[in-house]
């Protein structure tokens, strides 16, 4: 999973954002069946499946992505089965759905942490960024209670 950081910024708030954003090893199908029983979950192949691209491998992939993959790795199953799969998933916290006027389609993240979200339009990829790098100016009048915020930043990245 790619990061982005200020240019020169400080050491401290590089590793505070990796380990942040760390992607998480893979889990064993028995962890996986773990984690979906313990957010009540049914277990079944296809969702174990789903789930080792989504949890372990994935980087915002949409539906027809974990689809692809699946389907190359285990067995064929529906995109509605895909779409029914991530949107259980979503439901139960164990991911979140972004939807992304620049893609015309969701995309599902397994990082369930509060973040934002910088997508490179020459190579089409989404990175994600510490809330902390970005300052935010509120002028809001008192009765908008903002529970959440989504941001996405369109640019190129530069390496």
């Amino acid at each position: 999973m790619d990061v982005l950081w200020e240019e020169g910024s400080q050491n401290g708030i590089l590793r505070r954002m990796e380990a942040l954003f760390a992607k998480k090893e893979c889990l064993t199908p028995t962890e996986i069946e773990q984690r979906l029983k313990s957010v009540s979950i049914q277990p079944t192949m296809q969702r174990i499946s789903i789930c080792r691209y989504v949890l372990c491998e994935a980087d915002h992939p949409t539906a027809e992505e974990v689809k692809e993959w699946v389907d190359s790795r285990s067995f064929k199953m529906s995109l509605a089965t895909v779409y029914n799969t991530l949107n259980i998933l979503v439901s139960a916290g164990l991911l979140r759905e972004f939807k992304f006027s620049c893609l015309g389609k969701s995309v599902y993240d397994s990082n369930i942490v509060d973040h934002y979200h910088f997508f490179d339009v020459k190579n089409g990829k989404f990175h994600d960024i510490d809330p902390s790098l970005l300052s935010l100016n509120s002028q809001l009048p008192a009765e908008f209670q903002v529970s959440k915020t989504d941001i996405l930043l369109t640019g190129n990245l530069i390496h």
